[in-house]
C-alpha cells in the first residue's frame, strides 16, 4: 500500500538500486549478455552517459570509482557527473544528450 504514493519513476529505480548492491558485493561483476538500444529512453541516456565515461553501467562504475551514489540532475534523474578512470571528470546537462543517431550505439548489459 505505501508503494501507491510513490511516483512512477521512483519504483523502477529502487529495484536497480537493490540488483545494484548484491551485484557490487561480488568482486569479479561480469554481464551474461548485451544487447543494442532501439529506441530511446531515460535509462538509455543515463547508460549513454556511463559509456561515454568509459564504464559499462553503472554497477561498473561504483564498483571501479568506490561510490555508493552518483551525482544525478533533481529535476530529470539524469546522470550529472562522472569521473572517468583517468580521474577527469565528464559533466553533463538537465536536458537529453543521446540523440536518435547514437541511440543504436548503446549497449544493454545483462547481469
Amino acid at each position: 500500500m505505501a508503494e501507491r504514493g510513490l511516483p512512477q519513476r521512483a519504483r523502477p529505480a529502487e529495484k536497480i538500486g537493490n540488483k545494484t548492491s548484491v551485484a557490487i558485493a561480488s568482486s569479479d561483476v561480469k554481464p551474461k549478455s548485451i544487447s543494442r538500444a532501439k529506441k530511446w529512453s531515460e535509462e538509455i541516456e543515463n547508460l549513454y552517459r556511463f559509456q561515454q565515461a568509459g564504464y559499462r553501467d553503472e554497477i561498473e562504475y561504483k564498483h571501479v570509482k568506490q561510490v555508493s551514489m552518483v551525482d544525478r540532475w533533481p529535476e530529470t534523474g539524469y546522470v550529472k557527473k562522472l569521473q572517468r578512470r583517468d580521474n577527469t571528470f565528464y559533466y553533463y546537462n538537465k536536458q537529453r544528450e543521446c540523440d536518435d543517431k547514437e541511440v543504436h550505439k548503446v549497449k544493454i548489459y545483462a547481469y
